[in-house]
């Protein structure tokens, strides 16, 4: 079995793809249109258990949240790969970060760069991406961030 360029990427940076997350509500984590994949809102789930809760600038640090935002990412590429398969992702084209922020938190660039840094260290170039990093009040489960993507496949 031939070991692709994303494995040996994650393998350096001491990360396997984790099991999909089960959807917590009406959707499914990640469809296909044409050659587009969407993930949905993937939130800091690790092994069916919520990393962290909490509003960024609050109860979450800064570091804390960033580390979240990566595990989201973590958690949209598992929904890709089990969909079409990582082999198939051209490039990542789009990352919308949401950012539970406490009163004053204004860093969510900072925060989403978890994921945006994660992205690019798997597929190099091909991971570079058109961004928007949203601050908002509340987010489900009492997480601190949750991440989207959109990836180009083939």
């Amino acid at each position: 079995m031939t070991v692709t360029q994303w494995e040996k990427n994650l393998a350096e940076l001491g990360l396997t793809l984790p099991a999909v997350a089960a959807p917590v509500a009406a959707y499914i984590p990640a469809i296909r249109t044409g050659s587009l994949v969407y993930t949905s809102g993937q939130v800091p789930f690790v092994d069916g258990r919520l990393l962290m809760v909490g509003k960024v600038g609050a109860e979450v640090s800064l570091e804390a949240a960033k580390d979240a935002a990566r595990q989201c990412a973590l958690n949209a590429l598992a929904a890709v790969h089990d969909l079409v398969g990582l082999d198939a992702v051209v490039r990542i084209v789009k990352v919308v970060g949401f950012v539970a922020s406490a009163p004053g938190f204004g860093d969510q660039p900072t925060v989403v760069n978890g994921a945006s840094e994660l992205l690019g260290q798997v597929f190099g170039d091909a991971g570079r991406h058109a961004r928007s990093a949203v601050g908002v009040s509340e987010l489900p489960l009492n997480v601190p961030v949750e991440v989207e993507l959109i990836a180009e496949v083939r």
